[in-house]
Order: C-alpha cells, then structure tokens, then sequence
C-alpha cells in the first residue's frame, strides 16, 4: 500500500505523461502547531484535481483557486505565507498564532524522469534527494544513504527534500490494544500489518488499512521487516507467540523492536532471549516495556505512549 506522498508523486508522474499543467505543493516551514508536518505534499492540475494534503482545511482550496487564476507559481517556483493574521488562520481553519510557508512549483516534462527516479527509489525502499533552486525552477534528483530532514534556505533561494520509504509497523497480536496502536499508525501515515496465529482474531478485525496475515509471527516479520524503516511490536503477552517474534526482530535490521508488558515481565522475557541464544547487544535493542512513561493503563493511552515513542525516535534519528 502505496503513502500518501507515494500516491502524490504517481499521480504526477501520470499528469506529466498525459502532458498536463500540474503544481507540487510542499510544506517548506512551520512555525507553531499545524496538522501536517514539514515535507508534506500536495498535487494539482489545471482541471482543478488534487491529491494530498497540506491542512486538511481550506489553505488546498485557496491554493487550488489563485493557481487557477495565475496568481501563483504562473512560472517560476513561488513560496507563500499563511497564518499572517489571526482573521486568515480563522478563514482557513488553522492553528492560533500558527503559520506555515508552502513551496508551489509549477512542472513541466523536464521534471518526468526526476519524478521517475524518485517513483522508483521509494518502490525499492530507498531514499533519494531532490534539490530546487527557487530562483531559476532547475532542479534535480540524486540517490542518497539515509533520510534527512527538509531543509529551506529562504536566503539561498535553495530547498532540499529528502524522500525515503514509508515506515512499516508489524503488530503481533490481533487484540484490542492492536487495534488502537493501528488507527493511530494510520493517522500518522505508517504502513500497518497485523499478525496473529489465531484466526479467530484476525477474523474479527475490520479495519481499513491494516494488512492482516494469519500466521506464525516469527515468519512474517522474516519475510517482511528487512529494513531499518521496519517496526515490531509484541502484545500478545504469550511468549509462545511474542519470543520468536522477537527474536527475529533483534536478530534483523528493524528500527524499533518493542513489547509490550510490566518491569518485571520484560526482565523475563530478557532471560528467555538469552536462553535463546541472543547476545546482549541484541537484547538492548529491546524497547520493554514498550512506549514512553506516561501513566498509561487503557489501550487508547498506551497506543498514545507507543507512538509517542515512535516519533521522538524518528525526530532524532
């Protein structure tokens, strides 16, 4: 299942192939709380179609209107400013005393295989890097190692905006709390599969969404966490069904390995590794109890305490 920035970039490529007139909107700067982070996209073309997001409000439809009306980016790249007034964040239905600065770039065929390249990379889990010069409109598009934040310098007239692949959350154990980890994951915009060898558990669910493979665990985070943009979680508190999952997650490339369980429970489940023949090394990589320390009892707080973990993480890697 494709990100929303990956369906975004598709459906420009498409626009471009059909030679159509179309603009790539991002999220170059926040300043106070705002719904979408910095790097956010958004498409659109001269028929009035768009794909993405930028508020979830009304800064996509006062977009959509003024680059209809050739008010913005007619030519070059062009970076606009809203939340300037407290009657504007009113109007668009943004944050108190928020504002955000977006890059509109209008496309042409010159940008095809840049569009391409990075279509490509992010099907093979790789990032790439695409550099824009704001002054001129060149731009361009290099494979690189690792993902970096955006980064725009208004002076330089220079913006540059890594794209790496979606992050992909494996939840062992079809329960509830399971259930509350994944509508957070998919609101924050993770690729979400849940696990369990019990049917009966993965009958029931019918979240939209969620990948759901009835099967061992520890088969399917072999066969599907093989990258560092890979996350296991364990909450079944059944060591027949969590260790082997575990083990392989230590074992492997995965970001974040964590389960879910009391102090006294994890340091159980620590020896059981050992006995497993797992090194220490390993089992440090071992986030148990999993989430931060918030006080959390119900499954809507630890999903909070969970992904809150998950984003403090990623912000300082």
């Amino acid at each position: 299942m494709d990100s929303i920035d990956q369906q975004v970039l598709r459906q420009l490529h498409q626009w471009l192939s059909d030679e159509q007139a179309c603009w790539l909107c991002t999220i170059v700067r926040t300043v106070g709380s705002f719904p979408r982070p910095i790097g956010s996209l958004l498409a659109c073309n001269d028929k009035g179609q768009m794909l993405g997001s930028l508020s979830g409000g009304c800064v996509e439809d006062d977009l959509l209107e003024k680059i209809q009306q050739g008010q913005l980016a007619a030519d070059l790249p062009e970076v606009i400013e809203y939340g300037i007034s407290a009657e504007q964040n009113e109007k668009l239905g943004l944050p108190c005393g928020g504002r955000m600065y977006v890059l509109i770039e209008p496309l042409s065929n010159r940008q095809l295989d840049d569009i391409a390249l990075i279509n490509e990379r992010l099907g093979q889990r790789q990032c790439c890097e695409r550099r824009i010069d704001l002054a001129s409109g060149e731009s361009s598009v290099e494979p690189v190692d690792q993902f970096r934040s955006l980064d725009y310098k208004a002076d330089e007239q220079q913006v540059r905006q890594t794209f790496g692949p979606r992050y992909l959350i494996v939840i062992v154990g079809a329960g509830q709390l399971a259930r509350s980890v994944a509508e957070l994951a998919l609101m924050l915009d993770y690729r979400v599969l849940v696990c369990d060898p019990r049917q009966s558990l993965i009958e029931g669910w019918t979240l939209d969404g969620v990948e759901l493979v009835q099967g061992m665990p520890d088969d399917v985070v072999r066969q599907h966490v093989t990258d560092e943009y890979s996350i296991v979680i364990t909450l079944t508190h059944d060591p027949r069904i969590d260790d082997m999952a575990l083990m392989e997650a230590l074992t492997g490339k995965a970001f974040y390995v964590g389960a879910l369980g009391s102090t006294r429970t994890s340091e159980k489940r620590r020896e059981r590794l050992r006995q497993l023949n797992l090194s220490e090394v390993q089992i440090e990589k071992l986030h148990a109890p999993v989430g931060m320390s918030i006080g959390s009892k119900t499954p809507p707080e630890i999903a909070v305490a969970i992904m809150a973990e998950l984003t403090r993480l990623r912000r300082q890697s």
